[in-house]
């Protein structure tokens, strides 16, 4: 396993791409998800730029766009996406009761997904779109 890539020891490519990040989210340093990925400069700077435009405020308000992000980070069992984005959440506004409901919904969704494809139940005509 390769090691993580570190500010002082990054090609220019990928500083800018951390200066970036750092700047957007005004914090002092990136995490661990983009120094591994600065590993390949040219995803690190397109999974930025594609984090950037879809987690930036539009119909859905930053807070909403977390705790969808934390869902499926939780469906896929993706521990550092849980972490990372419950923290984002927190500071976003998220409270404990809204993180316990988020969570009765994400546990609720599961069972039910799984109920439904186990059964292989066919799609109501009045949920068709």
């Amino acid at each position: 396993m390769s090691a993580a890539i570190d500010y002082n020891n990054a090609p220019s490519a990928v500083r800018a791409v951390f200066d970036d990040i750092k700047k957007t989210r005004n914090v002092p340093d990136v995490n661990n998800f983009w120094k591994y990925l600065a590993r390949d400069p040219e995803l690190l700077k397109r999974t930025w730029e594609s984090v950037k435009e879809v987690m930036r405020p539009g119909a859905l308000d930053p807070l909403t766009k977390e705790m969808l992000y934390v869902a499926v980070s939780v469906t896929n069992g993706c521990q550092y996406c849980i972490a990372s984005h419950t923290a984002a959440a927190r500071k976003a506004g998220m409270t404990e009761a809204m993180f316990g409901e988020l969570m009765a919904v994400v546990g609720m969704a599961n069972e039910t997904n799984r109920l439904a494809n186990g059964y292989r139940v066919p799609v109501d005509a009045a949920f068709e779109q």
